[in-house]
């Protein structure tokens, strides 16, 4: 399934030029100072960058799910449906969330 091309616009109009994009893992992830912020996933809806320590409590949020790579679950990362993107609002909370950590990581 490729990635949604529309979530992915919305995407960059709320991150403006400074990001870097990058077609990775069957979509398009948004980068800065060369880490992951968010990925708009070719699975649907969106994948979030995050303290490890925010994880478990995060998973208590209406559609979020822990991200899974080769059958583990890997910490720091938070797949979030479609149905949790649908607003600006709501896209905005986790595209500011996955910015905020990356940003905080020295650049590669």
């Amino acid at each position: 399934m490729a990635y949604d091309t529309d979530l992915a616009d919305r995407v960059r109009e709320l991150l403006g030029p400074r990001f870097d994009e990058k077609r990775m893992f069957g979509g398009l992830a948004f980068l800065i100072g060369g880490h992951m912020a968010v990925a708009v996933s070719g699975q649907g809806g969106l994948m979030v960058r995050v303290r490890k320590e925010d994880t478990q409590n995060l998973l208590g949020r209406p559609h979020v799910s822990p991200m899974i790579m080769a059958g583990r679950e890997i910490r720091g990362w938070l797949r979030v449906a479609p149905d949790g993107v649908k607003t600006k609002r709501q896209l905005q909370s986790w595209v500011e969330r996955g910015v905020h950590y990356a940003g905080s990581l020295s650049p590669k």
